[in-house]
């Protein structure tokens, strides 16, 4: 069984969020702000420019010592030498990404549902992503919210890292650390803020102030 631990701020891509800036600009300042790794998604490009963008991310973000992964499509994640992949329900089965793609990658698992959470306990999986913990207008085909208690029960049944996503901001990025959570992944914080670096520093300060405090358990479920 996998065990190995995995933390901090994800930076999940929004190439309309990020106009009229280039996506490759917001995501090396969110970088320089203290993201600690990238999940590039893409739904609307061909396979030939999402190949192209993500080989361009993945120089850079190398050069920086960031991981680079791969939204739903492992197929790409192969072509351009991802770090790994983070994969949904109803995407490549978890075994399978795991023989193509190697002990070595990354692969995360987005979980809606208690079923989702239970299943993925005996898979090689490096991290849980529970979608969504607040509802969110990037995150529109979900089966409800988490909330800060579903993280905290997430956390302490699951044997894998447990990233949050799904509304978070400055404004309760602390809040789901204290739940539980290992890592945040944040889209609209950061590509639709005018300053992307510092968003990054705050985001990331505010969780590490979190985890040096004691938890006092979530307040509320919404």
């Amino acid at each position: 069984m996998r065990e190995r631990r995995l933390e901090g701020l994800m930076l999940v891509t929004d190439r309309a969020l990020c106009q009229p800036r280039s996506l490759e600009d917001v995501v090396m300042q969110a970088v320089r702000g203290g993201a600690a790794w990238v999940q590039l998604r893409e739904k609307h490009l061909s396979t030939h420019a999402f190949i192209e963008q993500a080989l361009r991310l993945r120089e850079r973000l190398a050069l920086a010592g960031v991981p680079l992964l791969i939204n739903d499509r492992v197929d790409v994640a192969l072509a351009v030498g991802a770090d790994g992949v983070h994969l949904g329900q109803d995407d490549m089965p978890i075994p399978l990404a795991r023989r193509l793609l190697g002990q070595e990658a990354i692969i995360g698992l987005s979980v809606e549902r208690w079923e989702d959470v239970e299943k993925a306990q005996h898979l090689e999986v490096d991290y849980l992503g529970a979608s969504p913990v607040f509802a969110t207008p990037t995150k529109v085909d979900t089966k409800g919210a988490w909330g800060l208690q579903g993280l905290a029960r997430i956390k302490a049944y699951s044997r894998h890292s447990l990233v949050a996503i799904g509304g978070l901001n400055a404004t309760n990025i602390a809040d789901a650390v204290r739940a539980g959570a290992d890592g945040i992944a944040v889209v609209s914080a950061i590509c639709s803020v005018p300053e992307p670096q510092q968003a990054a520093l705050d985001l990331s300060q505010r969780m590490r102030a979190a985890r040096s405090r004691p938890s006092a358990g979530p307040s509320s479920s919404a």
